[in-house]
């Protein structure tokens, strides 16, 4: 098992489903965070999700259509080039929610992900070398099939709990819309 730490412990045991979520640089107020009684890694993630899902103001720059295409565009990329395995994912406003397993280091992925995707945003943005993503990343590796689905769920229907979209299919940036998108081009191809 590999551990890590930077203001929360990091733990990568091997062959484990990682749920890993990242925000914007600024997009969590430092005075309000962590808050009081919020110590505990579990508690804090909680609170830090709540408060991006409905952040009044800060960088809200993956509602550009151009940043999210690049960032879903890295994830799937990753994939391919056989870093990880992708389960289910989801880009909002201000952070991504991700559940992949790991076939390389956690900490180099994650450096590699965020590196290329910052590097493109920035790029967009006609901005050069500024801090795009907090440097922490959350994460929790999965214990057991059932927690597994329960966490696909979460992510997938962060945009409805949000109040972005009816259902989750309907959210562009998502797992859930590109499954359906697949599973509709099926249907379609064999009729």
């Amino acid at each position: 098992m590999q551990a890590f730490r930077r203001r929360l412990p990091h733990h990568y045991p091997q062959g484990k489903w990682l749920f890993l979520t990242w925000h914007l640089h600024g997009s969590l107020p430092h005075a309000m965070y962590p808050p009081p009684g919020h110590r505990n890694s579990g508690r804090a993630f909680v609170w830090m999700d709540r408060y991006l899902d409905t952040a009044p103001d800060g960088p809200m720059y993956l509602r550009n259509e151009q940043i999210a295409r690049a960032v879903v565009a890295s994830l799937r990329r990753g994939a391919d080039l056989g870093h990880y395995q992708l389960r289910a994912w989801v880009l909002m406003a201000n952070h991504v929610h991700v559940l992949l397993l790991p076939l390389v280091s956690p900490p180099l992925l994650l450096q590699s992900l965020k590196g290329a995707t910052a590097r493109a945003a920035n790029r967009i943005l006609g901005r050069s070398g500024e801090t795009f993503w907090q440097a922490e990343s959350y994460d929790h590796w999965v214990r057991d099939e059932r927690e597994m689905e329960r966490i696909v769920a979460y992510i997938e229907n962060n945009p409805v709990k949000a109040g972005w979209a009816a259902r989750p299919e309907d959210w562009a940036w998502s797992s859930a819309a590109e499954r359906a998108s697949s599973a509709e081009m099926s249907l379609g191809a064999a009729d």
